[in-house]
């Protein structure tokens, strides 16, 4: 596989560019070295950005997070998040497995902050799943801790037994933050799974997301929009599955996985493996 040093040399193919957030833009606490100047170049040459991520809570807070890291709103054109998507099924219903929900109460799993996706009567939280329609996970919480699934198996197994369907708010099963590879909801949906649970994941790889991103880029030309993203499973699957040119950021769990200066026959064979054919990969996000 082709590995690029820079992103400039194919940028002039495309017109709009899809970027996942955490192990592409930034490790979880501070935007990756070039970045900022990569954006600012991007936007110099009058392309449009969307941040496309699987955190699952509202576009608006991941904005605000972003502004914390410097990152200025000038440098895109919008996000869409995971919990940003689910907030929107949740409230208009179209999607066919939320028609389907019972009513709009919910067993939560998942740290406070992620409660935006509920917000402005989007459902209600109970305290208990025989009381719930449905479980909402949106991943680990800070008590029991982001290192491993074993201490909400008991939650888990309560819903189960309790019927319910759940909504993953983010289908990823792991994230790089400040270096440390911490679980995500998709690790816990993937228990519920093992027991023959159902199961809603929103956001990539589910090409329903992309279409509002695509409204975001203005543009119903995909072959002049480009996705990069570290996850082949989630991001370069979701881009495939959406019609849409992609680059393999070897940041984020890429680099967890495979060092920061990966084989190429290795990189192949993964991709091949998760049976996605990116364009190439891109060593970081600098121009």
């Amino acid at each position: 596989m082709e590995i690029l040093e820079h992103l400039e040399p194919v940028a002039g193919r495309y017109d709009g560019f899809v970027l996942d957030l955490w192990g592409v833009v930034h490790d979880g606490r501070k935007p990756y070295p070039r970045v900022l100047d990569c954006l600012e170049r991007l936007r110099g040459a009058g392309k449009r950005v969307v941040f496309l991520t699987n955190a699952p809570r509202r576009s608006w807070y991941v904005a605000d997070l972003l502004d914390g890291m410097g990152l200025g709103r000038h440098l895109y054109d919008g996000i869409i998040s995971s919990g940003e998507v689910t907030w929107r099924w949740l409230k208009d219903g179209t999607h066919p497995f939320f028609a389907a929900l019972p009513g709009r109460r919910a067993f939560h799993i998942g740290p406070e902050r992620d409660l935006s996706v509920v917000e402005d009567g989007a459902a209600e939280l109970v305290d208990n799943p025989e009381d719930a329609d449905f479980l909402l996970n949106t991943g680990p919480d800070h008590e029991r801790g982001p290192h491993s699934a074993e201490p909400y198996r008991d939650d888990l197994l309560a819903c189960f037994n309790a019927g319910l369907p759940m909504v993953c708010v983010n289908p990823d099963r792991a994230v790089m933050v400040a270096g440390q590879r911490i679980l995500c909801a998709g690790a816990l949906a993937d228990i519920y799974a093992e027991w023959g649970g159902r199961i809603c994941e929103v956001g990539k790889p589910d090409p329903a997301v992309y279409g509002p991103v695509l409204e975001m880029l203005g543009t119903t030309n995909k072959a002049r929009v480009l996705c990069i993203g570290d996850t082949p499973h989630t991001d370069l699957a979701g881009a495939q599955a959406a019609g849409l040119d992609s680059l393999w950021a070897l940041t984020g769990l890429t680099a967890d996985a495979h060092g920061e200066d990966p084989d190429p026959a290795v990189l192949a064979a993964v991709a091949h493996e998760e049976r996605v054919s990116p364009r190439a990969a891109l060593r970081i996000l600098r121009w």
